[in-house]
């Protein structure tokens, strides 16, 4: 699928790409055969907001037809909107070995007022139970994550809250950005955060992030995992 219906206060995506667009589920699937036909082992069904997907089948549905071909491949997805995550579409995952076991799902921000600034039309409350719902049923999940430093107006308490709210999901991998405005967004038009401010939460932030990762990566000592390798003998 093409574009975004949902106008985060801090984006230009549905400015710049128009609104979504779905491709008809058959031609989707009959592109993803063909790949596997042809010997094709990694594949990733894309959309600015995949989950959000309006063909003439859910996209729960859709990827576990994509699951269902002869062969050795995995499918992943991204990216996922929150509001987006359903129950079905976490079951459908738990439930194929040919879907990796990885759920990208951008937070953005631990705190309420902060994402509602955002437009981001969740609360961290609802955040934090569709991501236990994803451990609880696929236990060995990696889920990564995108947050914000220093969105406008940002004060000191609401970041501290989106620390405590990265500790308490505990992430395998976070893309952490400091907050930049973007010409057209009505992000840009609030009061900023000094930049020395941002680039300070961002590295707290990522240090809290290095550590709660190398905790989880630990869980994989000892034990043999099938991997896909892209480069020679020695890659």
């Amino acid at each position: 699928m093409y574009g975004c219906n949902n106008f985060c206060s801090y984006c230009v995506v549905p400015y710049v790409r128009g609104r979504e667009r779905s491709r008809r589920s058959e031609d989707v699937l009959a592109e993803i055969e063909a790949l596997v036909k042809s010997g094709y082992k990694d594949i990733t069904l894309l959309g600015q907001n995949v989950n959000s997907y309006k063909g003439d089948i859910s996209f729960p549905k859709l990827l576990a037809k994509a699951a269902e071909f002869d062969g050795d491949y995995r499918l992943r997805f991204m990216t996922s909107h929150p509001k987006d995550a359903s129950k079905e579409l976490v079951d459908v995952m738990a439930s194929s070995p040919k879907i990796a076991p990885h759920f990208h799902l951008p937070m953005q921000s631990g705190d309420n007022r902060i994402l509602e600034m955002m437009n981001r039309r969740y609360t961290v409350e609802q955040y934090m139970e569709k991501a236990a719902y994803i451990k609880e049923k696929i236990p060995l999940v990696a889920l990564s994550s995108d947050i914000i430093c220093g969105f406008p107006t940002e004060t000191e308490e609401e970041f501290e809250n989106t620390l405590k709210a990265v500790d308490a999901v505990g992430f395998d991998m976070l893309f952490a950005f400091v907050y930049s405005p973007r010409t057209g967004t009505p992000a840009a038009k609030m009061e900023q955060i000094p930049h020395e401010v941002k680039t300070a939460r961002f590295a707290r932030l990522s240090e809290l992030e290095n550590n709660k990762a190398q905790a989880l990566n630990a869980r994989f000592l000892g034990k043999t995992l099938k991997v896909l390798s892209d480069g020679g003998e020695n890659g």
